[in-house]
């Protein structure tokens, strides 16, 4: 097999396989193709986007619009929020927490077990004191743990880690719980990190959404690009208040730029790719394209009930929870088990017909591959 035909059977192999992706919370349904001409090119989003830099080659602009969009949606002033382009939302979190432990060195970091698996290595990386906190049936955190075990240590700073969507349950932690829980025992010292990776484009265009939001009591946020956005590059933003941020801030002679991100040289493509979905589909396609994935969301669950699968979601949670179903089936519908459950999650390009085939397989056992309208390949 030479050069050509591999890439030919990795380019077959992708196809097939995106026909059956339902298990994680990645947006299939794009296309970039006019962006294609910028690979020619060697770009570089080099550190601070809000400052000029010696590699002029960079999407600096067009990265400042997307942060600007993502301030409103998080209801921040666009004056008053500063952010930046990540790989993906576990840059974020980091982000975000390396934020916290600056403004308070000898903090203690707060998470629930239903936390994103990535904040353990985050905790180790930044070497902060933590604790994790139990977490409800639902997945979200257990405030009665979370009041109890801040009130033992409420003589230091509190940095809690609040999930905007859970990995696993889809579950949305209550952050003026939170909030009051740190106002009730009088803790002065305190910031609020939100894991809003999937839920964070999700909340904004419900009509009934849970708390979320600078108003609602974030210090900084982490949303990722490549889930309901959608995009072949992992990335996301990190988003928090502008005086928290010219505390870390280094002047770096070399590149001619302010040091104020996690990564030095950085990917000048992924601003260009969620600019140009926002160019594609404004406020209100977002607005359409959540409330159909909610409405196949709930279809999945109905659907699921009707063939005797318990199953079930959380409130704005395009995630569907169920009874953990045979190896075959998760390997075939790439679903994502956890102990004695799994989930498919109820992304853009997730039909309803994709759903009958996932609950037929699941109530019968799967014999043979299937495409995305159920018929056997």
């Amino acid at each position: 097999m030479d050069n050509l035909e591999r890439l030919d059977s990795l380019l077959r192999e992708f196809d097939e396989l995106s026909r059956r992706t339902v298990g994680y919370p990645c947006n299939l349904d794009f296309d970039y193709a006019a962006l294609l001409p910028f690979m020619r090119y060697v770009a570089n989003n080099v550190g601070d986007p809000f400052h000029d830099s010696n590699f002029q080659s960079n999407t600096h602009e067009i990265e400042r619009e997307v942060i600007g969009i993502f301030a409103d949606l998080m209801h921040i002033s666009r004056e008053g929020a500063w952010g930046y382009v990540t790989s993906g939302g576990t840059e974020g979190n980091m982000y975000g927490l390396y934020l916290g432990r600056e403004l308070y060195p000898d903090g203690v970091v707060y998470f629930s077990q239903d936390t994103h698996y990535s904040v353990v290595k985050i905790m180790s990386v930044l070497k902060v004191r933590n604790i994790m906190i139990r977490s409800q049936d639902n997945g979200e955190i257990d405030y009665d743990d979370l009041h109890e075990t801040i009130r033992i240590n409420r003589d230091v700073p509190a940095i809690v880690m609040a999930n905007i969507g859970t990995t696993m349950k889809g579950a949305i932690d209550d952050v003026g719980k939170i909030r009051g829980i740190l106002d009730d025992l009088a803790v002065t010292k305190s910031y609020l990190h939100a894991d809003a990776a999937l839920s964070g484009m999700i909340l904004p265009f419900v009509d009934d959404p849970q708390p979320y939001g600078f108003d609602a009591g974030f210090d900084s946020v982490s949303i990722s690009g490549h889930k309901m956005v959608g995009s072949p590059l992992p990335c996301g933003v990190a988003l928090t208040r502008r005086e928290y941020v010219a505390r870390i801030a280094r002047a770096i002679e070399y590149v001619g730029v302010l040091d104020t991100t996690l990564t030095g040289s950085r990917n000048a493509l992924t601003p260009l790719i969620m600019w140009y979905a926002f160019e594609q589909k404004g406020l209100d396609g977002f607005r359409r394209i959540v409330n159909g994935c909610l409405e196949t969301a709930e279809y999945a669950v109905t659907r699921f009930n009707d063939g005797g699968i318990p199953a079930w979601r959380n409130k704005n949670s395009v995630t569907v929870v169920f009874p953990r179903p045979p190896a075959d089936v998760v390997r075939r519908w790439q679903l994502a088990p956890y102990e004695d459950i799994a989930h498919l999650i109820a992304m853009p390009h997730v039909t309803r017909e994709t759903i009958d085939a996932v609950v037929d397989d699941c109530m019968h056992g799967a014999v043979a591959p299937k495409d995305e309208t159920g018929t056997t390949a």
